[in-house]
């Protein structure tokens, strides 16, 4: 049992980095041991500090915060990570995830439920937001389209084009998914052109004569 959580912050806005270090140093039991504004430096602090959870953001100029945290836990498999961004769309979760994040949490949580999501990640647990294990457990509950019929296109794509042939609507596709719609319309734009369509109805077809829908 860790008594005092020694925390990095690792973000390039310096207003949520204030906010941070001022709940952590009012919260008990956490100490904030520096900051970085760049992957690069979360990178070289954590080398040199080795703090006991690293806070980190995604977007950040230069090595990002995913790219950041491969480096860290390939430098030490025992890193722990907790990922604290606005991303919340499936790439980056999962991007985080296989890069060796502990856990995912959101911008917009509760400080107590911060606190708690460091805690928990220090103590080595994996923990994620109310709105990233949702949208997890929707991702691995949604039927799987074939992927051998569409090699080009991703496994993402695959299951928004699956449900495309089967005549749902984007706002349907997002609600399916627990994406935002302008999610959901990149991802369309991009089938489109992978699979050169210029309309729904072309895609559908393409999906429904493959197997889809």
């Amino acid at each position: 049992m860790i008594e005092r959580i020694r925390v990095l912050i690792a973000d390039d806005h310096p207003l949520f980095r204030d906010g941070l270090r001022v709940m952590l140093e009012a919260a008990d039991g956490f100490e904030v041991l520096g900051e970085a504004t760049t992957g690069e430096e979360a990178v070289a602090l954590t080398t040199t500090l080795r703090p006991d959870v690293v806070l980190m953001d995604i977007a950040m100029p230069g090595v990002n915060g995913i790219e950041a945290t491969r480096r860290i836990v390939a430098d030490d498999p025992q890193a722990r990570v907790l990922m604290l961004t606005m991303l919340e769309d499936d790439d980056s979760v999962f991007a985080a995830l296989r890069a060796g994040a502990r856990g995912y949490l959101l911008k917009g949580a509760r400080q107590e439920e911060a606190l708690r999501a460091i805690r928990a990640v220090a103590s080595g647990e994996a923990i994620f937001g109310p709105v990233i294990a949702q949208r997890m457990a929707q991702y691995f509950a949604v039927r799987r389209p074939p992927t051998a019929s569409f090699p080009e296109l991703t496994e993402r794509e695959r299951e928004i084009l699956d449900l495309i042939a089967q005549g749902r609507t984007n706002a349907q596709i997002a609600g399916d998914l627990v994406v935002s719609l302008k999610t959901v319309r990149n991802y369309v734009s991009t089938l489109f052109n992978k699979l050169q369509v210029a309309d729904r109805a072309q895609a559908m077809d393409v999906a429904r004569r493959r197997g889809l829908g």
